[in-house]
């Protein structure tokens, strides 16, 4: 089923079509030590916004805290 407008074009030929996934689709408010954002100010790459410097220093922890975890020993059937 076709959908037109007022001027008889195809708006939407498909519905169950999508766009590109959201490739960042997790929200999450912090807060931060006054001074904080003027800290990061000074040390940013350039074309680096405050938002990229976060993301890439929580992935960082990340894989560092998952590097410290003891292996898990193999289970026996």
């Amino acid at each position: 089923m076709r959908n037109y407008s007022s001027t008889g074009k195809v708006i939407c030929d498909n519905r169950l079509r999508m766009g590109r996934p959201p490739r960042w689709s997790q929200n999450m408010q912090a807060r931060f030590r006054s001074g904080t954002f003027e800290r990061i100010a000074v040390v940013l790459h350039e074309n680096e916004d405050r938002t990229d410097f976060v993301r890439e220093a929580v992935e960082r922890e990340i894989e560092r805290r998952e590097g410290d975890q003891p292996a898990k020993p193999e289970q026996t059937l």
